[in-house]
């Protein structure tokens, strides 16, 4: 004879207030458990999304970044002469060839330092970038000492919004536009022209060429006669996997310190069930004494138990997903690890996210519930009754 599920639920309801405060305890450690997963996916989609798989990022051999990477202008422009190299509506070829610096800015209404990536365009950036759209002002002029924001800097660093102006470079810089990059790291970036800017920080060579290929399955043997041209000294890699790399180290660290955490706390949460459980077990003793004088097998006593103990830490999953699922309305802010910069990003829920802290939380539940369940199914019959 099977126990209905039905009798489980009953007994969560009529000890309810020991099931929300249990429940509470699960939810807890499942929101940290989601919110760091949910923090470390939004970090590798924002870089991810970055970049275009259709482009190509050349770098200096054996760098980890454009920070680091120095590409000489003879190189580039050996570069940019590949023949698979697409072209835009005007007939020119899709390459840019750009410089990355990092200086020091200040944040708006705290003062606090912070290290920001400025890029050094060229023509073709902007046609490269499909989801860069300025929003407001206009672009920079070449030739000029004049730069355009993403939102991210707009909004939270001082000096980065329309018509202020930034020094850096031993140079005045005036915002004449606003962009959004949408859900990518360029939003947390400034952007003018490169020649300008490799003038005002004595840079005599590029970071990195980037450049759109007219057929996208081209890529490795663009790539193969890049690294094999005994003139250059440089890596090929499509933008989407250099983005990705930026992402790993970051990301790792997030899911270990998270996971350390979420370990600890999940510790106390069993605890907590398995109190709850043994509680339940010592103040049934009489009703599990007449079940099985009912029939019912202590098979079926321990499913019930440990089912029991499985809905409770459910609802607590549940719930726990469920207010975790409203950090996706907050943008926070880290310094990336490979480039040293401040990167602004979003939680980011998936469905794999999901069904992880659903399993968590119920081999929380399972832990949580087998001895008390045990103990229950291995109960005498007549001890039981006479307990009544």
């Amino acid at each position: 004879m099977k126990i209905p599920i039905a009798y489980n639920l009953r007994n969560l309801w009529t000890r309810r207030i020991t099931t929300v405060l249990t429940a509470s305890g699960m939810a807890l450690v499942v929101f940290v458990f989601a919110a760091v997963l949910m923090l470390a996916e939004g970090l590798r989609k924002t870089l991810i999304e970055t970049g275009s798989n259709d482009n190509v990022v050349v770098i200096r051999k054996a760098s980890e970044s454009e920070v680091q990477s120095g590409v000489e202008r003879l190189q580039a422009s050996i570069v940019e002469t590949q023949p698979e190299i697409a072209t835009g509506k005007d007939g020119k070829k899709l390459v840019a060839k750009e410089l990355v610096v990092l200086i020091t800015l200040p944040k708006r209404g705290t003062d606090k330092p912070s290290n920001v990536v400025i890029r050094g365009i060229g023509e073709s950036s902007m046609a490269l970038r499909s989801q860069v759209k300025l929003v407001e002002g206009r672009m920079p002029r070449t030739g000029t000492a004049e730069i355009i924001a993403g939102m991210s800097i707009a909004k939270r660093f001082q000096g980065g919004g329309i018509g202020e102006t930034l020094r850096f470079g031993m140079r005045d810089w005036m915002v004449v536009g606003i962009f959004d990059a949408g859900n990518t790291g360029f939003s947390s970036e400034i952007w003018g022209d490169v020649d300008q800017l490799m003038q005002a920080f004595r840079r005599p060579a590029y970071s990195s060429v980037i450049f759109k290929l007219l057929d996208s399955s081209e890529f490795q043997k663009v790539k193969e006669r890049l690294e094999k041209d005994p003139r250059l000294t440089v890596d090929a890699m499509r933008e989407t996997r250099y983005y990705e790399k930026q992402s790993e180290i970051m990301a790792r660290f997030l899911r270990i310190l998270g996971l350390s955490l979420t370990i600890i706390f999940s510790l106390g949460a069993i605890i907590g069930a398995m109190i709850t459980m043994y509680s339940a077990v010592a103040n049934r003793v009489f009703e599990i004494g007449t079940m099985r004088a009912l029939g019912f097998q202590q098979k079926s006593i321990l499913t019930a138990f440990l089912l029991e103990s499985l809905l409770l830490s459910l609802i607590g999953g549940i719930a726990g997903l469920f207010f975790a699922s409203f950090l996706q309305l907050y943008t926070v802010s880290t310094l990336n690890f490979q480039t040293f910069s401040e990167l602004a990003f979003t939680f980011s829920l998936t469905f794999e996210i999901i069904y992880q802290a659903l399993i968590f939380s119920l081999i929380m539940g399972f832990i949580g519930g087998f001895l008390p369940a045990v103990r229950a199914s291995r109960m005498n019959i007549v001890d039981a009754l006479r307990a009544s």
